[in-house]
């Protein structure tokens, strides 16, 4: 039988939760106050507990969701996909876990992967795009379901079938477009060459349409599909070969155009055995104008360390260049990656606030004995021109602190921040201190009340651009990073 949310509230929450609300905190050496969101509260023997990490977010109104993995499994997956709600714009949260996906919770997998959150204005309802692992179908993108404001989500309905990798979901909430109410859901095949496909609801999540691929039949990961306001979809991804390539439909899913470049990648693989990758992070504006984040090294001689870089279009098949988030001096020893964009959706343009969370390393040449991993966060509110002092919102933690994966420790594949029209922003953020025994202590956290978007002074010219080296071809093989 599943085990209900009300039971897992009850019964296994630690005793941080007090009336419903998990305590604030503030982290040593960090600049603002967090509040724990969620908290594992699972007990199977496959999973490294007390852990939780790689979470998205997406506000609509007062409401925020955050979904993301509970008890990290070291080969892949979790032992479910939690989720925290706040109603009132940030103020309280109450978290839950899904139903219907693995053994723990009554479903029919192994574990599971990859959370992502949408909401559908037309439709009414929240949903969660996730990816069974180790299930009866393969690796099979579920598709789970509220229609009471996040408060409580359904058994999962299978989106697409296969061996799947890194989903994503976004809806189209402009009233005045021609495909509002559509839903589309990025996953890419990873026994087909990571060979990306696109399918399309326009029932709130209910039913799928067919899997369509791109025109020139692309491959590759990470895709973040964002909706402009006149129903086009753009998707930025990371190719095999080192670039961030985006593409678009414009009739509402029913087909999808070639791929473009927007640009390539320079990038600082992180020390300390720590699992990152240049995934891009997008956003849209009120007018449509896309914004991609990833981390990047091109504007360091050498190569030494990533800083975070920004890519804009308003045209839908152009780019502009990309150009530094100036949060330190090139010079630095600091490494930043794995960042999480989150745009004001009520503005644009020359006045379109953004706030930018990422991870950061203070000194980029450490050890697994040595790393210190930090969360930063920085805004701007003239559309990137220039940006505010960045502050530190979580950290210093140990690299072993956080639970290791396959491929390297890990604090998720991406994060997410989303900014309330007019409002602060409110990045979910996985944040660890020193395990207790056998068992980690790693839950989600938001900032108490949010962050603010000042912006300030720091301008992107500041320092100027270095060539950036050509990609070079990827191996054969396909990616999977599950």
């Amino acid at each position: 039988m599943p085990l209900s949310r009300k039971l897992l509230t009850a019964t296994l929450l630690p005793a941080c939760v007090v009336g419903g609300l998990l305590v604030s905190a503030t982290s040593a050496s960090a600049n603002v106050a967090v509040t724990q969101v969620s908290a594992d509260p699972f007990t199977d023997a496959q999973a490294q507990h007390r852990t939780e990490v790689e979470p998205d977010t997406f506000a609509f109104g007062n409401t925020i969701v955050a979904a993301f993995q509970v008890g990290r499994v070291s080969g892949g997956g979790s032992s479910d996909i939690g989720f925290a709600t706040s109603t009132d714009g940030g103020a309280t949260w109450t978290q839950g876990f899904l139903p219907g996906t693995t053994a723990n919770t009554g479903g029919p997998c192994g574990q599971i992967s990859d959370a992502a959150v949408a909401f559908d204005a037309k439709h009414n309802v929240w949903l969660i795009s996730s990816l069974g692992v180790n299930c009866p179908s393969g690796t099979p993108v579920f598709t789970s379901r509220s229609t009471d404001g996040g408060k409580t989500f359904g058994n999962p309905i299978t989106t697409a079938t296969g061996s799947l990798d890194k989903n994503w979901i976004v809806c189209d909430n402009t009233a005045t477009s021609p495909f509002f109410g559509n839903c589309y859901t990025q996953y890419d095949i990873t026994s087909s060459g990571d060979s990306i496909r696109m399918k399309t609801s326009s029932d709130g999540g209910l039913t799928w349409g067919p899997a369509r691929a791109t025109g020139d039949n692309a491959t590759g990961l990470g895709g973040q599909p964002v909706v402009r306001p006149n129903g086009t979809v753009l998707v930025p991804y990371l190719s095999l070969n080192d670039q961030i390539r985006s593409f678009r439909s414009v009739d509402g899913g029913a087909s999808w155009r070639s791929t473009v470049l927007v640009s390539s990648i320079s990038h600082h693989d992180a020390a300390g055995g720590l699992r990152e990758e240049a995934l891009p992070s997008a956003e849209i504006d009120s007018t449509g104008t896309a914004y991609v984040a990833w981390s990047d090294c091109r504007f360091r001689a050498g190569c030494p360390s990533n800083d975070i870089v920004l890519a804009k279009s308003t045209s839908e098949t152009t780019w502009a260049a990309p150009t530094r988030v100036p949060i330190d001096a090139t010079t630095s020893t600091v490494d930043h990656f794995v960042p999480g964009i989150g745009v004001d959706p009520s503005t644009s343009g020359t006045s379109a606030r953004i706030g930018l969370t990422y991870y950061f390393y203070p000194t980029a040449n450490c050890t697994a004995a040595t790393c210190q991993l930090d969360v930063g966060f920085i805004s701007s509110t003239n559309g990137g021109t220039s940006w505010s002092t960045a502050t530190q919102v979580a950290g210093p933690m140990n690299l072993s602190w956080i639970p290791n994966t396959s491929q390297g420790r890990m604090f998720g594949d991406y994060i997410s921040t989303s900014v309330r029209a007019g409002g602060n922003a409110f990045p979910v953020v996985p944040i660890a201190s020193a395990p207790s025994g056998s068992a980690f202590t790693m839950g989600m956290f938001a900032p108490t009340g949010g962050l603010p978007l000042t912006g300030g002074a720091r301008r992107t010219a500041d320092t100027p651009a270095l060539p950036a080296p050509a990609a070079q071809p990827a191996p054969g093989s396909t990616t999977t990073i599950t």
